[in-house]
């Protein structure tokens, strides 16, 4: 089995900054893309930022330049730093890990999320 922990959430006022976490834990050979996603109320979840095995990261429009992505392979954690926060961040952030569990099987493991409320 495969678990996928999010950690980090909180309250924060407008400008302020955050750092979530996410580690992956079980029987697996190796973790590809790990992802950051958020999901406002009554909104659809969206792809915030995603960064491959050997790095290379990309970020939806509304995040780039405030958020950066980035893992440490060795412990199988992905991290959000979140500067400049805004209140439209306000949301509900999941982890995700594209995971090889066995030479015949991947699959996209998710986190429980962990709420991110920006005060105005």
């Amino acid at each position: 089995q495969v678990q996928v922990v999010e950690s980090g959430g909180g309250l924060v006022q407008s400008g302020g900054s955050l750092r979530l976490s996410c580690t992956a834990s079980g029987r697996f050979l190796r973790i590809n893309a790990m992802n950051w996603y958020r999901q406002a109320p009554g909104k659809q979840r969206d792809l915030v930022a995603m960064i491959t095995s050997s790095g290379s990261a990309n970020y939806a429009d509304s995040v780039e330049g405030r958020f950066t992505i980035s893992r440490d392979n060795a412990k199988n954690t992905v991290y959000l730093q979140m500067n400049s926060l805004k209140p439209e961040d306000t949301a509900v952030y999941y982890c995700s890990a594209d995971v090889v569990v066995t030479l015949l099987r991947r699959d996209t493991y998710w986190g429980q999320g962990t709420q991110v409320t920006v005060s105005s």
